[in-house]
């Protein structure tokens, strides 16, 4: 350590910010995420034992995938790294991985490697480190506020164990606000803080679920609170209203969180009330929702609430999926409004999704029941001798390109799954298939 480490470790409390400050050294510190960290639960053993795999931590900002990632640093025999995805490269992966493998043949001692917002990666920069988190050169710690199963490499994800980490409810809020202002080594506690309980229950409730957010407001509040004569910085409730000066419009006095205006968007949209789908697609705008978190919302219900009751629907919302990626905001909320209409406006179908859980359903509980042999592969010697492919009618050698035979397996020959419920363009999918019936007898 030369002098300016010392100097910036003497200054650290007063050069940074409260919510760095704050973060907790010890797995018994962590505030909320009792699902995953509570005393008996496997990340919570894996972490007490420091027997770590990959591992990637999925969640809101604020809800404490970077203070677990710190706790494993403070904690771990192992090296720990870090990067950020938006100002790190691939040049930085090689420095890390060149210094691990000599780590580990020098000592014995592996490393860790924590990557902060890993979705900002491309694929080419995620698949560099697939071999090494592989052979386990590194131990891989993705942090990211998207979902991962469309972001991040699906090697890598099948590779790592998935924790899901949700916002912070009140309480948790509350219990870290109150840490906060009695610390006097990292928080607060020097300023002599009184906090009005409304204010606090303020702050709690308006954070959404965002620790960030909530030491941020707090930090803010104190710093620029005149003390009064005995010394004590007093917190009411207009002091915390100014402090978090834009409340997200996706949390309310009732209650509504994130979910619920996603889940009234995607209502909408399935109810066809096309100023309903608007109007939360404004909201979620103004909230700073990601775009393409709305785009994907858009496609899942063109195609389970829509379906072949109007097939282009889903065609226009991959493609506005496309096109808000390529222009971006502000001009993506345009695309994806034209997106959210056509999908309300369109006629509804959920057959295609009744199609396939009534089939997975069947194959979950009864199997999966052997091909016919007339369907079976016939491409290779020997085939024919077992049957294989024998007895197969060519559908594009008979009239209408079509001809009755028997696909389904013996024991479900007789099972129904697509049912066209005769909306829009499904009604001529059902007519066409009710033509069929008559042929070939």
């Amino acid at each position: 350590m030369d002098i300016y480490d010392l100097l910036r470790e003497k200054n650290k409390n007063e050069m940074s910010p409260l919510a760095d400050r704050m973060r907790p050294e010890s797995i018994d510190e962590i505030i909320g995420q009792k699902d995953i960290l509570s005393p008996g639960k496997l990340l919570y053993r894996a972490i007490k034992a420091d027997k770590l795999s990959s591992l990637i931590f999925w969640g809101p900002p604020g809800t404490g995938k970077t203070s677990i990632a710190h706790v494993i640093a403070m904690t771990s025999k192992s090296e720990f790294k870090k990067l950020n995805a938006v100002s790190s490269g691939k040049k930085d992966m090689e420095d890390i991985v060149s210094d691990a493998e000599k780590t580990f043949a020098m000592y014995g001692r592996k490393t860790i490697l924590f990557v902060d917002e890993i979705h900002r990666f491309n694929k080419g920069q995620q698949d560099f480190l697939l071999p090494y988190v592989e052979n386990g050169t590194i131990i891989l710690i993705g942090a990211t506020t998207e979902n991962p199963y469309f972001e991040v490499n699906g090697a890598l994800i099948s590779r790592s164990l998935l924790f899901e980490l949700k916002p912070l409810d009140s309480n948790d809020i509350k219990e870290l606000l109150l840490r906060v202002i009695s610390d006097s080594k990292k928080g607060l506690g020097d300023f002599n803080v009184h906090i009005e309980d409304n204010a606090l229950e303020f702050l709690s409730e308006y954070s959404n679920g965002d620790a960030r957010t909530a030491l941020n407001a707090i930090e803010l509040a104190v710093l620029t609170t005149k003390p009064d004569r005995d010394g004590n910085v007093n917190i009411d409730l207009s002091t915390a209203e100014e402090c978090i000066q834009k409340r997200s419009l996706s949390y309310d006095k009732d209650g509504d969180n994130h979910y619920d205006t996603v889940s009234a968007f995607i209502k909408s949209m399935r109810g066809s009330d096309p100023d309903a789908a608007v109007f939360y697609l404004a909201k979620m705008l103004e909230s700073g929702e990601d775009i393409k978190f709305i785009a994907r919302r858009i496609i899942i219900c063109a195609s389970e609430d829509v379906g072949n009751a109007d097939p282009q629907a889903l065609i226009l919302a991959v493609n506005a999926s496309l096109a808000v990626e390529r222009v971006g905001m502000p001009e993506a909320r345009i695309i994806l409004s034209q997106a959210a209409i056509y999908v309300a406006c369109a006629p509804k179908s959920n057959a295609s999704y009744m199609a396939i859980e009534k089939a997975l359903k069947l194959v979950k509980t009864k199997g999966t029941a052997d091909v016919p042999p007339h369907l079976k592969d016939s491409h290779y010697g020997g085939a024919k001798e077992l049957g294989h492919g024998v007895g197969y009618k060519y559908s594009h050698s008979y009239p209408n390109h079509y001809v009755k035979q028997q696909y389904l397996p013996d024991e479900f020959k007789n099972e129904k799954f697509y049912i066209p419920d005769g909306q829009g363009y499904e009604k001529n999918i059902g007519e066409y298939l009710r033509s069929l019936e008559g042929n070939n007898e």
